[in-house]
């Protein structure tokens, strides 16, 4: 079963060409890997994906229904969670309010609920705790809930930012660099980390990474873009040797 389907999209801003008739199909239950060089069109196609940007081209369909047109909150909901490429963190909010935030999205109370903190809302508020601290044990940063979320080390920040998009109860996970900052060993730590969420809460996974090592030992199928275009599609073995992909990454 096909769970994300983009048929022909394409990005245009003014005259610069983004994005052109990417075609890409993640399988349910897959970890996809889209990769390229610097300004191949990757971020675009995330931001595309989860709403933060109207494509000029082409459909984006999630388990069969249109969701191209759709805002950012409305993809959540229907459950694409995403990271990014530069850690988008409330940097002077505790890790577990950080965490917190990412149920806002499911909250059943209503305003009106919560402003008077009725039963149902502080019902829901300790689920929402109890939830939050589940998450932060499963990412490893439990002793750390009170901690501001900004005085974390790098590799802290990018688990807790994805503890933030599992609490919105995905199953799609966007993942816009995991690996961007962090050393080899700690490359290692991730590609082991991913694997057990990926399994634990039965995701479907589409990753962009510069990192080779990583997409080449998490991901079972890649796409590669560069300036926009896609110039390979295939497993990582095949990706690895084709002419166009060295090219793109090493020079003719």
């Amino acid at each position: 079963m096909k769970m994300l389907q983009i048929q022909n999209l394409g990005m245009r801003f003014g005259g610069l060409l983004a994005l052109e008739d990417l075609c890409l199909e993640v399988p349910e239950g897959a970890i996809y890997g889209l990769i390229g060089p610097n300004g191949a069109g990757k971020t675009t196609a995330f931001n595309l994906v989860s709403g933060f940007l109207q494509p000029t081209s082409g459909r984006i369909s999630l388990d069969g229904a249109d969701i191209t047109s759709l805002p950012p909150h409305r993809i959540t909901t229907l459950g694409i969670a995403r990271t990014f490429q530069n850690i988008r963190l409330f940097q002077e909010l505790s890790v577990l309010d950080n965490v917190l935030v990412g149920f806002h999205c499911r909250s059943r109370a209503s305003w009106g609920e919560a402003v008077l903190r009725l039963p149902r809302y502080r019902t829901e508020e300790r689920e929402r705790c109890a939830r939050a601290l589940e998450l932060l044990a499963e990412v490893g940063l439990e002793t750390a809930a009170a901690q501001p979320a900004g005085k974390l080390p790098y590799g802290h920040q990018r688990r807790l930012e994805i503890a933030r998009a599992l609490a919105t109860g995905p199953h799609f996970l966007l993942l816009d660099e995991p690996a961007a900052g962090l050393n080899p060993q700690e490359t290692l730590d991730l590609i082991e980390f991913l694997q057990r969420i990926q399994q634990r809460y039965r995701l479907t996974m589409l990753v962009i990474e510069h990192n080779l090592r990583l997409v080449m030992g998490l991901c079972q199928h890649l796409t590669v873009l560069d300036y926009g275009l896609t110039i390979a599609k295939g497993s990582p073995a095949e990706v690895r040797r084709h002419p166009e992909v060295i090219r793109a990454y090493l020079g003719s």
